[in-house]
């Protein structure tokens, strides 16, 4: 057989295997993390406003959401930190790491609350226990007992996040800013990769998403109409442009998903049925950032809503009645909440974090009608 004849030969399985390839690649292109809510923050309801002792942020309690975010199939969960309520996020994950095998952490840090060094060393020993599975959602919030600007609470989320990356990155610091000065080698701990997990970050203040810009793998937004968020992603991308960076964009948003979409829509009005509008205010001013930009539009998505709440189709304004941060929902059956996740995909949304009431139970539902019908998986650290 002559060379050429060979060479002939052996074409179509190198033209199937590189179709394969280029196939794998468009499913990536086209396919999204999907994530939990881990209710550490005292967030779980059966009828928002109606606390209930079972449904209390507890070490059982969480642990139990985690499970059944992984049986079910979630890529990641994220786990949020509020000093004033539930418990402790580093502490959870640590315990619940050892508990999972393929779901991702999303560990929420308050940037300032612990020193540099140590909390390089504790999310590196984390991602050790997980085995690489940790990622990192960056809090510029108010530390509690203290009250700074938004500038410069910033400008030190900023110091802090160049100088964590490069600790996890196992640099040495040689770094004097205003709210960091430091001169160490980075810890003998180290993550799996040997680079730092993916920083998920969300604000809406100028400061906010110029400290994204510069230093954020993830730009989270909170519920918005397609147009909206549309908006959000084509303004964050200039902007990380002009740092010569490139981001990835995560939509946060609550999910109602029932069989058809009126048992959906009966199931978002029944979660409010018992809301006190006293109650429903004081849940939204107890967060540290209840004043913040993105919590404006919140409030301003809901007085742009019909009568039922509604600010477009599928997107419920009514859980933010008692909701500080996400204050709507995508509301429909199996289908129609695909659909409108395929909406924000087409923008530009790369991940998704859902939460529903209750955790546990609203998880399955997602689980089994909705993350079928979703190419999904784990965000790559390069994107």
């Amino acid at each position: 057989m002559t060379t050429e004849a060979i060479h002939d030969k052996a074409m179509p399985d190198e033209a199937d295997e590189r179709d394969a390839e280029a196939e794998r690649e468009a499913q990536h292109d086209n396919s999204v993390e999907i994530s939990w809510f881990a209710a550490l923050c005292d967030d779980d309801y059966r009828y928002l406003g109606v606390a209930e002792p079972e449904l209390a942020s507890s070490w059982a309690h969480c642990r139990d959401i985690t499970l059944t975010a992984e049986q079910n199939g979630f890529d990641n969960i994220l786990l949020p930190s509020g000093y004033t309520l539930g418990i402790d996020a580093t502490a959870f994950a640590a315990a619940v790491a050892p508990l999972t095998e393929r779901l991702r952490l999303l560990l929420a840090v308050r940037m300032g609350e612990l020193w540099l060094p140590q909390l390089a060393r504790q999310l590196a020993t984390i991602d050790r226990i997980l085995q690489g599975r940790l990622t990192v959602n960056i809090i510029s919030s108010d530390m509690p007992g203290e009250t700074l600007e938004s500038a410069p609470r910033y400008r030190r989320t900023l110091e802090w996040m160049k100088v964590l990356r490069m600790l996890l990155d196992g640099e040495s610091i040689d770094f004097h800013g205003e709210f960091v000065k430091l001169n160490l080698d980075p810890p003998r701990a180290r993550t799996v990769s040997g680079k730092c997990p993916l920083f998920y970050f969300g604000g809406f203040s100028e400061a906010a998403k110029e400290t994204a810009a510069e230093a954020a793998d993830v730009f989270l937004t909170w519920p918005d109409t397609v147009a909206g968020v549309a908006e959000t992603v084509s303004d964050m991308k200039q902007r990380a442009a002009r740092h010569g960076r490139r981001l990835r964009f995560g939509l946060r948003s609550h999910v109602i998903v029932r069989d058809t979409g009126s048992a959906a829509k009966e199931a978002a009005a029944r979660l409010v049925s018992k809301l006190d509008d006293g109650v429903g205010a004081a849940i939204r001013g107890r967060s540290l950032d209840a004043a913040s930009v993105g919590v404006q539009r919140q409030a301003q998505l809901r007085e742009e809503s019909d009568d039922d709440g509604y600010v477009e189709p599928n997107l419920w304004t009514g859980v933010g009645r008692a909701r500080s941060g996400a204050g709507a929902a995508i509301v429909g059956d199996p289908d129609e909440v695909a659909a409108k996740l395929d909406a924000y995909r087409r923008v530009g949304i790369n991940a998704f974090i859902l939460s529903g009431y209750p955790h546990i139970e609203e998880c399955s539902r997602v689980g089994d009608g909705v993350l079928p019908r979703i190419s999904h998986g784990h965000l790559r650290l390069d994107p």
